[in-house]
């Protein structure tokens, strides 16, 4: 995707379940790869498969219907999928020998970019549905059920959101006091290293009104912390009830507004997309956390233009400079790719001295691979991999001891930690905190006899940084 652009929800997984067990007639087994924009749309389709009877279930043995949603970033991910579907095959063959449904389905991005090579390579598949036609997915199960594989893989002229069911009793039983809700979607950048443009389509913004509606339903349901998504989701416009032209800087405030929702995040963000409107927002929205995920992948002017990025080094770095003007308690992340084709030591060196000018709180980092059919794959003077790793190697432990810097500056603080699930240990919840660390709490710190509940936003104060994650206490009123 764009920048390596919607990060997993937990960088250590390739892959997440979604869904709880449910003991209507069918169901369905969804097993998510990749970034959170993938995570909703495994809600959404859960949600418009609710509607042709099938409920979730996290058990893969009890499914009748499988679907990988798949990624196409990582390196090797469709190689990634079909030993996944190597392994689906076995278990249909001996559930269709016992008399029982058992159908298996590709969406997402892999299956955009492969089509109907899927059904070649793995005969066992049952349908493939590309990212902007999972709205169809219960006509294409009825294909499929009268013997007639089906490959969606078209880019919809319909709007998908429209035909989608309401998110809101779905949100009420699986979703917790978090959700990630997408406003906009495909990219217009054309990246040579990157084939988001190729699978998830042109640029879309979806309606401010429709977006409006949704978010409310999700608040109504219990969520207080909403993301909002976009391969380059800072590129979001439409217009007011008065028709004038907006963009995410106002579509955040109109979000504000909605009672319940107490914290707005939004992620991936491209550099030129970054307008005034949406900087100001970040001085003004008291609900708009402080943390932005601002990918630059490289600081040196050379790459960059060789990777269509239209920006240079000090175009990025003087955009810093005015976000953090409006709003010095701002944290960044950033993505970087090392051994981009051509990228020479002193390339390199230039990408390290802007990570040592701006200092990031976190950060992703990955060596080159080539993407068929991008323009990256064609470039000639490949880095050899163990440059790249050397590269990347150095360039992870400067990342890790900014970030480690910045935990560890936390230590003291007082925040608002939204408490978002139990922890591992017995007695532990964990939160999030305003820069999207992970923090951990003693439940029994809690001095006013409250029990403390998933969904509630306390203040605690930062007692001490761990590698991963913040720990804290409950602070007294």
């Amino acid at each position: 995707m764009n920048d390596q652009a919607l990060q997993p929800p937990d960088p250590a997984a390739d892959a997440t379940t979604h869904g709880a067990v449910n003991t209507n007639t069918r169901k369905v087994f969804v097993k998510t790869y990749g970034c959170q924009m993938n995570v909703y749309d495994s809600a959404r389709m859960t949600d418009a498969l609710a509607a042709d009877g099938y409920s979730e279930t996290t058990v893969l043995e009890d499914a009748d219907l499988v679907l990988l949603n798949t990624c196409h970033i990582r390196e090797k991910a469709a190689e990634k999928v079909y030993s996944e579907l190597g392994r689906l095959r076995d278990m249909k063959k001996a559930k269709n020998a016992e008399g029982r449904e058992f159908v298996i389905g590709v969406t997402g991005c892999v299956a955009q970019a492969e089509g109907k090579e899927i059904l070649r390579r793995a005969p066992a598949v049952d349908l493939v549905v590309g990212p902007q036609t999972y709205h169809r997915l219960p006509q294409v199960l009825r294909d499929v059920r009268e013997g007639r594989k089906a490959v969606e893989t078209d880019y919809s002229l319909e709007d998908k959101f429209e035909h989608l069911p309401s998110p809101e009793k779905a949100v009420t039983k699986s979703r917790g006091p978090t959700a990630f809700l997408t406003v906009q979607e495909g990219c217009d950048k054309f990246c040579t290293f990157c084939v988001v443009p190729y699978t998830r389509g042109s640029e879309v913004s979806r309606p401010l009104a429709q977006i409006v509606d949704e978010a409310k339903k999700l608040a109504g349901a219990g969520v207080r912390e909403l993301t909002l998504l976009g391969q380059n989701v800072n590129a979001w416009h439409g217009t007011d009830a008065d028709g004038n032209a907006i963009g995410l800087g106002e579509l955040i405030a109109a979000i504000a507004e909605i009672d319940g929702l107490d914290r707005l995040r939004y992620t991936t963000s491209h550099p030129r997309d970054m307008d005034d409107r949406l900087i100001a927002a970040h001085a003004t929205q008291s609900k708009l956390m402080p943390y932005l995920h601002l990918p630059v992948q490289s600081g040196s002017d050379r790459i960059l233009k060789a990777m269509n990025r239209k920006h240079t080094a000090a175009d990025y770095l003087a955009l810093v400079r005015r976000i953090r003007a409006v709003n010095p308690e701002l944290a960044l992340s950033g993505d970087f790719i090392v051994g981009f084709p051509g990228e020479t030591d002193e390339d390199f060196e230039d990408t390290m001295r802007l990570i040592e000018e701006v200092g990031y709180a976190q950060a992703f980092s990955f060596k080159y691979s080539p993407r068929p059919g991008t323009p990256g794959a064609d470039l000639p003077d490949h880095v050899p991999e163990e440059m790249k790793s050397e590269r990347l190697d150095r360039l992870q432990t400067l990342l890790f001891k900014q970030q480690r810097d910045f935990a560890r500056a936390c230590v003291g603080k007082t925040i608002d930690l939204l408490l978002e699930k139990e922890g591992r240990m017995e007695g532990q919840l964990v939160g999030r905190s305003p820069w999207l660390q992970p923090v951990i709490i003693d439940a029994k710190t809690t001095k006013s006899g409250d029990k403390l509940k998933i969904g509630d936003i306390i203040k605690v104060r930062i007692t001490e940084a761990g590698p991963n994650s913040l720990f804290a206490e409950v602070a007294e009123s």
